[in-house]
């Protein structure tokens, strides 16, 4: 019996190992279907889409994607973060395939360039990637427009588009015959992209593309953010960033106000670590915006506690931490503004001097509220030692104001003094008395009795 109980065992575990090799090889996991990751690009292109395509092509080479699709529609933006972007692609070992689902503008064109193949949707456009002024959309100066047109012809000869066309849409002054004339930046519609072999062909959406590449047997998997990134794109939004500096701001004023209490530091120093970390990870707050802005707190610190008066410490410390909280917020490379958006800087303006404004209206309105309320009182010493109470700031159990004696040791202006046979330690308020001379003392405040010389 015992045998023939093993012997059915030993045929379930054969039974169930050659299910588990069955699930692997099963028809339900067809090696043939197709892994189609896709991924959007509908805003501008900065820091923060830089690190979003970073992030994605990362997630898509750990799903083992077959195929990458952009989906795009944007009117461009930086050309670093552009430039980092396309060089992803460049060097991804999988095709990466672009749908633009209307615009492909300035950068948004240099990104679609570097893909390995572009499909367009009917009234959709491709071009226009002269550089730009941040501040007015001027035509910035011909070093960029040069940088440019060299990335630009670069990444049309490494996917075997036509350089000269490519650079064509950052320079008006070169012509082409049969697609443009001096004077106008090459922008391409749907139909003139596939003419000129900027696009593969017009399609509708991304099934489209795939049916018409003979593509039936696919897993599409959308790219979105992790939990963790959705929370630092929470802390990027303006509203939430000005609320940050209201609680930074306000944080330290009451711990000023209280030393010792802890809480509203530590409030303080949380808010400021959650303004920085997410500009920080994406690429917008360099080393340098966090140094000044601690240089800033530093100074400020040393105009409250070490240096007398408010004078030109806390003014540099002052500016240092705005400038600091400002520049954090946009993409400036060392001062250098050329290719920020001035809604940018206006914004990032905006909601540092909007946070400092709420924090001193909460100051000023609710500060006394609170320092009175009973919550802070539990949490913060509030009685005082008064000398009706039997308080004292003196060690002397009598009274020794108005008595007289002589010097024992000379006072310079310390020294030691014997009264009524006694000795104590005494100084003047500056003046030099020698020993054996009669004294008054005055006042008794610690371990020292404050005397003046006896007048004669």
């Amino acid at each position: 019996m015992l045998k023939f109980v093993r012997r059915i065992g030993l045929v379930l575990l054969a039974i169930l190992f050659c299910a588990g090799l069955f699930a692997e090889w099963s028809p339900f996991q067809d090696p043939a279907k197709k892994r189609i990751f896709v991924m959007e690009i509908r805003n501008d292109i900065d820091p923060r889409m830089n690190r979003y395509v970073d992030l994605a092509l990362d997630q898509a080479t750990e799903e083992n994607a077959d195929i990458v699709i952009i989906d795009m529609d944007t009117y461009g933006g930086a050309v670093n973060d552009a430039n980092d972007i396309r060089t992803r692609i460049l060097e991804y070992e999988k095709p990466v395939w672009v749908f633009i689902n209307n615009d492909a503008a300035s950068a948004g064109a240099l990104i679609s360039i570097a893909c390995d193949s572009i499909y367009m949707v009917s009234g959709a456009n491709i071009g226009a990637a002269t550089v730009v002024n941040g501040e007015d959309g001027s035509q910035a100066p011909d070093k960029y427009q040069s940088y440019m047109r060299s990335i630009m012809r670069s990444t049309a000869e490494q996917n075997n588009r036509n350089p000269t066309i490519a650079e064509g849409m950052v320079d008006d002054r070169i012509e082409i015959e049969g697609v443009t004339e001096a004077g106008k930046t090459i922008t391409f519609t749907t139909s003139e992209a596939i003419k000129n072999g900027f696009c593969e062909m017009q399609v509708t959406n991304i099934e489209d593309i795939l049916a018409k590449n003979n593509i039936d047997n696919y897993e599409l998997i959308n790219y979105e953010l992790a939990a963790s990134e959705k929370i630092i794109a929470f802390f990027l939004n303006p509203f939430v960033s000005g609320i940050l500096i209201l609680v930074i701001v306000g944080g330290l004023y009451f711990e000023l106000q209280t030393p010792g209490v802890g809480f509203p530091l530590a409030a303080a120093g949380i808010a400021l670590l959650f303004y920085l970390t997410p500009y920080y990870l994406n690429g917008l707050a360099a080393n340098w915006e966090i140094a000044v802005l601690f240089i800033g707190i530093v100074l400020i610190a040393l105009e409250v506690f070490v240096i007398p008066g408010f004078g030109v410490a806390g003014i540099v410390g002052i500016s240092c931490v705005v400038m600091a909280l400002i520049f954090v917020m946009i993409d400036n490379d060392f001062f250098n503004f050329d290719y920020v958006p001035s809604g940018e800087l206006s914004t990032a303006a905006v909601v540092v001097f909007a946070g400092m404004l709420g924090a001193m209206v909460l100051i000023f309105s609710l500060g006394y509220r609170f320092t009175e309320s009973k919550m802070f009182s539990k949490v913060a010493l509030m009685d005082e030692q008064r000398k009706s109470d039997g308080y004292t700031s003196s060690f002397y159990t009598t009274d020794l104001i108005g008595k007289e004696g002589v010097v024992f040791s000379t006072l310079r202006p310390s020294g030691r003094v014997e009264i009524d046979g006694e000795i104590y330690d005494a100084y003047t308020r500056g003046e030099y008395v020698e020993k054996g001379k009669k004294i008054t003392v005055i006042s008794q405040e610690g371990t020292s009795l404050k005397v003046r010389s006896k007048k004669v």
